[in-house]
C-alpha cells in the first residue's frame, strides 16, 4: 500500500508555504451558504458536492497558509466574513478568549458522538464547548533506519547528533516546534515560559543549529527518501510520507515525550450561519468523511468509528497511525502563550539570525 496523495498541508503555524487563495468548492462567492477557511488539501476535493448533496448547502472555501495567517485576518474583522475556520488547538484558544468563537450546539451535532471520550475532555477545551478536534497526533524523530547507527530514542540525539550524521538534519522552523524540541531535551514544558529557562533553551538550539542541513517544514521527507537527510524533526504525518516511499523510513517519539499536537474545528462567532456551520461539523464528523483524512492526509483523527473503519494495513505500513488515544493524551498539549509567544518569536528569531 502506498501513500494515495501527498498533501502539503499542515495543522500549525508555517507548515505550509503556499500562497492562500479562495477557491469555490461549490457555486459562486455570492451563492455559498458557508465560508470556511481551512489548509490546502486538509478535506476531501469533493466535499462541496458531496455537502450539497446532503444537505442543500454549498460552501466555499479559502485556503490559508498558516495559522498566523487567518488569525491575523479573524482578529482584523472580529471574525467577520467567516463561518467555520480550521485552527490548531492554541489558536482556537485565542478566538476563545477573544470573544470570537461560537459555542458549539451539541444538539445539532449527533456525530459528536463519534469522537473518543479523550478527545471531549482535552484541556484546552474540556467538553467541547468552543471548538471540534479534527485531526491530532505527535512531533518525534523520522530517520533513514540503513543510515542512522542504532535508534535514535532522545532529542539529544538531534540537538547533539552524532558526527556521522552531522550536516544530514533537519529541524522544524516554526517557533513552538523549534522551542519544543530544545524545551523537551532540557526536561521543560513545551508550555514553559520562564525567561531563564528559555535562554538555556536558546543555547542548545543555536548550538545544535551548527550541525543543521536545514531548517525545513515542508520537503524534510523527501531529503530523508534521497538519502540527503538521514534524521530530521517531524510531524507524524509528514514521517509517514517519507515511509510510503521508503520502507527504512521510521518514526520514534524521544523517551523525553513529544507535544500533542491538535487541529480544530471552530464557528465564528459573527457568523450569520451559525445553523449551516453546525451541519457542517456533523457532516465532518460522520465516519466516512472523518476517515477520509486518516487514508488521505495519514494523519489520526479523534474520532473512533472512523478510525475503527480503516483498513488494517494502513496501520501496518503507518506504525504511528495505530496510536491508542490513551497513549496520545500522555503527552503535554500545545496552549496559548498569551504574552509570551512574542519572546518565543524574538527568541526563535536570534536562533536564526546566530552564526
Amino acid at each position: 500500500m502506498t501513500t494515495k496523495h501527498r498533501f502539503s498541508v499542515r495543522h500549525c503555524a508555517a507548515k505550509l508555504l503556499a500562497t492562500a487563495a479562495i477557491i469555490s468548492i461549490a457555486g459562486t462567492a455570492s451563492a455559498a451558504d458557508l465560508v470556511i477557511s481551512n489548509w490546502d488539501g486538509y478535506m476531501a476535493p469533493d466535499i462541496g458536492d458531496s455537502f450539497k448533496a446532503a444537505t442543500g448547502l454549498e460552501i466555499e472555501v479559502v485556503n490559508h497558509a498558516t495559522n498566523e495567517e487567518i488569525m491575523g485576518k479573524l482578529m482584523a474583522s472580529k471574525g467577520k466574513g467567516y463561518d467555520v475556520v480550521f485552527v490548531s488547538s492554541p489558536f482556537a484558544e485565542v478566538l476563545h478568549g477573544q470573544g470570537l468563537a461560537e459555542p458549539i450546539d451539541k444538539a445539532a451535532i449527533p456525530n459528536l458522538a463519534n469522537l473518543y471520550p479523550e478527545a471531549s475532555a482535552l484541556a484546552y477545551d474540556p467538553g467541547t464547548e468552543y471548538s471540534v478536534p479534527y485531526t491530532w497526533g505527535t512531533t518525534g524523530l523520522c530517520y533513514r533506519a540503513d543510515l542512522v547507527s542504532g535508534t535514535p530514542d532522545s532529542w539529544m540525539d538531534l540537538l547533539q547528533p552524532a558526527d556521522d550524521i552531522k550536516g544530514k538534519i533537519t529541524m522544524l522552523a516554526t517557533d513552538r516546534w523549534l522551542m519544543a524540541a530544545g524545551e523537551l531535551a532540557k526536561g521543560y514544558s513545551v508550555n514553559e515560559t520562564d525567561p531563564a529557562k528559555l535562554e538555556e533553551v536558546k543555547d542548545l538550539l543555536i548550538s545544535a543549529k551548527k550541525t543543521l542541513l536545514a531548517y525545513d517544514d515542508t520537503t524534510f521527507y523527501s531529503k530523508l527518501v534521497s538519502g540527503e537527510a538521514s534524521l530530521v524533526h517531524a510531524w507524524d504525518g509528514w514521517c509517514n510520507y517519507g515511509i510510503g516511499e521508503n520502507a527504512d523510513i521510521k518514526y520514534v517519539i524521544p523517551k523525553e515525550g513529544s507535544d500533542l499536537w491538535v487541529d480544530t474545528i471552530v464557528v465564528m462567532k459573527g457568523s450569520e450561519h451559525k445553523d449551516a456551520a453546525m451541519k457542517f461539523i456533523n457532516f465532518i464528523l460522520d465516519a466516512k468523511n472523518h476517515a477520509w483524512a486518516a487514508e488521505n492526509i495519514l494523519y489520526k483523527v479523534p474520532n473512533k468509528a472512523a478510525m475503527e473503519s480503516l483498513d488494517p494495513s494502513l496501520v501496518e505500513q503507518y506504525p504511528n497511525m495505530g496510536m491508542k488515544p490513551e497513549e496520545l493524551v500522555q503527552y503535554e498539549l500545545l496552549r496559548d502563550l498569551g504574552p509570551a509567544q512574542k519572546d518565543f518569536s524574538r527568541i526563535v528569531s536570534e536562533i536564526k539570525a546566530a552564526n
